[in-house]
Parts: structure tokens; C-alpha cells; sequence
């Protein structure tokens, strides 16, 4: 494999890591503010960014590589409201969308065809992302200040069940 694509992928193992950190801080937050539904979908979100880098982590094994972890910056999850966490998660989730798209131009570069096929699935995956956290933001605007509106959508936030769950 070429170094550059090497670095790079390490860089992206690195960057699905430190949003699975930020996403886990998300979830306490908004254990603080009682919204136990959110919190449960960040922690989901967690595990799926988990799952990511490790995709990326087996990539490189698979490939005869040896992934080097870089370290992890501390989380901020400083938001008062779960419309400003959930704006916070599409910024991460468009920063990642990004990230991944430049990795693709790499690999198109380099022609680095297993790692066009492997981010194929993330491409897809960020659509995915995007338009669910989308779809949150829309219901949170759609509640504004109702209580009532905010109790349901963490309601129905808190049915999104984490691998750990579904394994107990």
C-alpha cells in the first residue's frame, strides 16, 4: 500500500475514534439534562463510530498493514438544549462526510481500488447519518418550547438500542 493512503486511513481510524469519544460525552450530557432517550441514541452512535474505525483498523490488517493509533483529544460536549446537541452531531456527522470524500479522492489518486470499494459503504453510510440527524434536528424544531413535544421525541429517540443492549 502506498504510505500516503496508509496515513490516511490511520487519520481516519483516528477521526471515527474522537467522534466516538465526543459521542459518549453526548450521552452524558444529556443524561444531565434528563433526556434519557438521547443519551441512549448517542450511545448508540458511539458504538456505530466503534464499528466504523475498526472497519478501517481491519482494512489495514487485511492489507498486511499495521494500524497506528494515534491519541484522542477530551470531548466538549457543552449544549444546553437537545437542538443545539443534535446541530453539534450533524456539524461532526458533515465534517466526517467530508473527511471520507477526500479520502475517497486519495484512493481514486493512488488507484487504490480495495479502499474505493470499502468507502463505497462509508459514502453510503453518510447519507445514512446525515439525513437521520436531519430528521432529529426537524422534529426538535417542529416541538419548540413544548415540554410535551420534547418528552416524545426522547422517547422515541431512547427505541434506538446499542449493540451492548441487544447482547444482555
Amino acid at each position: 500500500m502506498n504510505e500516503r493512503v496508509i496515513s490516511e486511513v490511520n487519520k481516519q481510524i483516528q477521526s471515527e475514534l474522537q467522534s466516538a469519544y465526543l459521542y459518549l460525552a453526548m450521552s452524558v450530557r444529556f443524561e444531565e439534562l434528563a433526556l434519557r432517550g438521547a443519551a441512549q441514541w448517542m450511545r448508540t452512535q458511539w458504538e456505530e463510530e466503534i464499528v466504523h474505525a475498526m472497519k478501517f483498523f481491519d482494512f489495514l490488517v487485511r492489507r498486511g498493514e499495521t494500524p497506528h493509533l494515534m491519541q484522542l483529544a477530551e470531548p466538549e460536549a457543552t449544549f444546553e438544549t437537545a437542538l443545539e446537541g443534535y446541530e453539534l452531531t450533524l456539524k461532526l456527522e458533515k465534517k466526517v462526510t467530508q473527511l471520507i470524500h477526500a479520502l475517497y479522492d486519495l484512493a481514486l489518486a493512488e488507484r487504490d481500488y480495495p479502499l474505493q470499494t470499502l468507502l463505497h459503504w462509508f459514502i453510503d453510510e453518510q447519507v445514512e447519518e446525515e439525513e437521520s440527524v436531519e430528521e432529529i434536528i426537524q422534529s426538535l424544531k417542529l416541538a419548540g418550547d413544548s415540554g410535551q413535544g420534547l418528552f416524545l421525541i426522547d422517547r422515541e429517540l431512547g427505541t434506538r438500542t446499542t449493540l451492548t443492549k441487544e447482547a444482555e
